[in-house]
């Protein structure tokens, strides 16, 4: 039950990338000094949706092992 309550809570984290703040100090100086609140919001967002994409497949791939590696009878190890 916790282990589906922590899945769900991730993807809604994952869902609402205006609330994580993802830039870096260089990029986010250079666009609050420009005055363009869009292009710094559409920064923001590709910079969270970049980062989550590695996250997710690495996820996905220690789950498939995870799964089959527990599937495995004795005599195969």
């Amino acid at each position: 039950m916790k282990k589906n309550i922590f899945i769900v809570l991730i993807f809604i984290g994952l869902m609402l990338p205006e609330t994580m703040e993802a830039q870096c100090a260089m990029c986010r100086a250079a666009l609050e000094s420009s005055g363009d609140v869009k292009a710094a919001e559409g920064i923001n967002n590709g910079i969270v949706y970049l980062m989550a994409l590695p996250y997710i497949l690495v996820g996905g791939l220690f789950y498939f092992v995870y799964k089959k590696m527990k599937n495995r009878s004795p005599e195969e190890v």
